[in-house]
């Protein structure tokens, strides 16, 4: 009794498939489905100009790392002529002393540039989360960190001369 009623099952389901063959829709490709995209590409983005206080900031900023530069060009010639009186002395001797007091100017004088290039850093890093231009404290920011750079190796010259 089973099996003629799970054949005429499979029969009612086999006959539920079928249909006439103009009942279903062509599967070509179909005119909107040709069109291809037209779109112009949009314009790059341009970021908005800095605000006229980052733009204060940065002269400000500027003139601080200028400032410093000053100070340690004024400190340089000191420095060496005391880190050379002092070359093959004794560590603790008056001379060593001094020689390394006179780097201890230049490096407070490197400090005060890098006070001014970790303001730059800290509103480079607030541009790039506002997405305003960066490229004027970009260049500002590279010139301050190339001075710094130069200072720095001034003094580990001097340093590596005393020992």
């Amino acid at each position: 009794m089973k099996r003629p009623a799970m054949l005429t099952a499979f029969v009612l389901l086999g006959a539920c498939q079928t249909a006439a063959p103009g009942d279903y829709p062509s599967l070509a490709v179909r005119d909107a489905e040709r069109i291809t995209g037209t779109l112009a590409p949009p314009p790059p983005y341009r970021p908005p100009p800095a605000l006229p206080a980052v733009i204060g900031d940065l002269a400000r900023l500027g003139a601080e790392v200028a400032g410093a530069q000053d100070a340690f060009a004024v400190a340089a010639p000191a420095a060496r002529n005391a880190v050379e009186a002092a070359r093959g002395s004794a560590a603790g001797s008056e001379s060593w002393a001094r020689a390394h007091i006179a780097v201890a100017s230049l490096e407070s004088a490197r400090s005060r540039a890098l006070v001014a290039l970790a303001d730059l850093d800290r509103l480079y890093a607030t541009a790039a989360t506002e997405g305003t231009e960066l490229t004027p404290i970009a260049s500002a920011r590279e010139s301050a960190a190339l001075t710094v750079d130069d200072q720095t190796a001034t003094i580990t010259a001097l340093l590596g001369m005393l020992g």
